[in-house]
């Protein structure tokens, strides 16, 4: 039965546990399902008193780590604290100000999809929508993406591109692709929730890579290549997730450099690229990377439009296993994409994003203590000198939803932050009431 070791972990007793159990989750120790010792055994094991075993298991439980039932006991619950983002919120005042999920800024009275379902109507394009994809919507639908990649500084032909369901179903195909289970992959020693998820599902090793303002650091990349057998990194250079760091074109040459001369493959996330004028890391290597991008968080959310574009060789096994990419995508889904990109409204809605991201960005820099050098971003990141935790329950008692850093670190040991999600809010002055409580519990504890 799994019992924990404590040394070297948090000097607060059912803290350590609680990070005990938490690694033991993500290494694979125990898994989804698994029961835990009572808590009287395992307060008997580590000779601690039971109140420290029943604090870290209520902790763990607020964690989402594990639930219990009377009579049956403590078990590890399926779902993780990342996962628990994604989850549907109850767009309801009393559930409080959700500043945890990272979704763009809803545009008031927006009608585009009503237009566009007219236009397929009278083109008669909609009664194909409804069916199974037809050879010649694949085509356009390669051409689109071909066409938004032209808008984000890079030339690929329609053949170089794979459409997916969304940035995340296409970064699990890339790397379905080109790993195997238990190999490692490089990443940020903060990474966003649905690395972790991908990781996990295809068996995946992470080793994360330390970061500055910029992001992942050269050194640091070149250090952790060599101390591991990593042949894959993955990176989000622009707007990462969830720091908001934004790498400058010397940073990218030179990460650009490192990931030639280890001779590792790129895997560049690049949903949040668009929101920017930087081109992708992936331009300056041309063979040694994918590039995983959508329309989701820069302008079209509903469509779930993504792709993977990216060297021809990389791209051939992608191109054949249809089922598992370009099948996945619905039919009505992909003709609302090929219009909307065709005739300017994705570059229309992109630049109210932009705009909207940049207004609230300058609201959360009057409300709250940011750094002068970050960028605008649809998110921002607050140093915590002290426990993160902590800090994000301290917001919750305000009602208001954060996420700390827990729930991005690839090792337990990593920057203490918490991350607020600007664009989730309907309105602006439902973002200011948020970050005035956010605000609030900073200069208490400061």
């Amino acid at each position: 039965m799994w019992t924990p070791r404590l040394e070297g972990r948090n000097s607060v007793k059912y803290l350590a546990i609680v990070e005990a159990l938490s690694d033991a989750v993500t290494q694979g120790e125990l898994r989804p399902g698994d029961r835990l010792p009572p808590q009287r055994d395992l307060a008997w094991r580590l000779d601690v008193n039971l109140s420290t075993v029943t604090q870290a298991y209520r902790e763990a439980a607020r964690r989402h780590l594990v639930g219990g039932e009377v009579g049956r006991g403590t078990y590890v619950l399926p779902e993780s604290r990342e996962a628990t983002l994604f989850k549907l919120k109850e767009p309801d005042s009393r559930h409080g100000l959700d500043l945890s999920t990272n979704v763009p800024a809803r545009q008031p009275g927006n009608r585009d999809l009503e237009g566009a379902l007219q236009e397929l109507i009278a083109r008669g394009d909609l009664e194909t929508a409804q069916g199974y994809h037809e050879p010649r919507l694949l085509e356009r639908a390669g051409v689109a993406g071909s066409q938004w990649l032209a808008q984000r500084g890079l030339q690929v032909s329609p053949a170089a591109v794979v459409p997916c369901a969304g940035a995340q179903q296409a970064l699990a195909a890339a790397l379905q692709s080109i790993c195997r289970p238990g190999d490692s992959v490089l990443v940020e020693e903060l990474t966003f929730p649905g690395m972790k998820a991908v990781a996990r599902q295809l068996h995946l090793r992470l080793v994360p890579v330390a970061m500055d303002s910029q992001g992942c650091t050269p050194e640091a990349l070149a250090r952790a290549a060599e101390a591991s057998d990593a042949r894959v990194v993955v990176l989000v250079p622009l707007l990462q997730n969830p720091t908001g760091a934004l790498a400058g074109a010397e940073r990218c040459r030179s990460l650009a450099e490192v990931i030639r001369q280890r001779g590792l493959t790129l895997v560049e996330d690049d949903v949040y690229g668009a929101l920017t004028d930087r081109p992708p890391l992936s331009g300056y290597l041309p063979e040694q990377s994918l590039l995983v991008t959508s329309l989701s968080k820069a302008a079209v959310p509903g469509v779930r439009f993504g792709m993977i574009a990216g060297a021809a060789s990389l791209i051939a096994p992608l191109r054949e296993e249809t089922h598992a990419t370009t099948w996945l995508l619905s039919p009505l889904a992909l003709e609302l994409a090929c219009l909307w990109i065709a005739d300017g409204t994705v570059q229309r809605r992109l630049e109210w994003q932009k705009g909207e991201m940049t207004a609230r960005w300058k609201l959360a820099r009057r409300v709250l203590p940011m750094g002068a050098e970050l960028p605008a971003a649809p998110h921002v990141w607050l140093p915590v000198a002290g426990d993160a935790e902590a800090m994000a329950e301290r917001c919750r008692r305000r009602q208001v939803e954060v996420v700390a850093s827990r729930t991005f670190a690839v090792r337990r040991e990593v920057p203490q932050g918490l991350r607020l999600s600007l664009t989730t809010p309907a309105t602006r002055a439902e973002l200011q009431e948020a970050l005035s409580r956010v605000a609030e519990v900073f200069a208490e504890t400061s």
